[in-house]
């Protein structure tokens, strides 16, 4: 009998309540299910944009690897490893040096 009770409580009732609150919950429930639909719009949207940037960023990190496999640099860098560290030692003390004056 406590569930029989129970579910009538949930149950909204269109007789119970005065004219007033029922128009009022009616628009309520329209203005939610426009917001909805709206929002289920929006989503889609947003997810086909974060489908196609993630598609165009995959694309441009496979053409950046391509030209870093074939740079100059790269290959100066794995024969010379010594001669690599020390250019970049260098640039970090002039950095260093030129940061701290400033």
């Amino acid at each position: 009998m406590a569930t029989a009770t129970a579910n009538t409580l949930n149950q909204p009732s269109d007789t119970s309540g005065s004219p007033v609150t029922n128009k009022a919950s009616a628009a309520l429930h329209k203005t939610v299910d426009t917001l909805a639909e709206k929002a289920a719009g929006t989503e889609e949207k947003l997810r086909t944009t974060a489908t196609h940037s993630a598609e165009s960023i995959a694309a441009q990190q496979k053409e950046i690897q391509e030209k870093w496999q074939s740079s100059k640099v790269r290959n100066y860098a794995t024969e010379n490893p010594l001669a690599t560290a020390g250019i970049a030692f260098a640039a970090g003390v002039l950095l260093s040096s030129l940061l701290r004056r400033s």
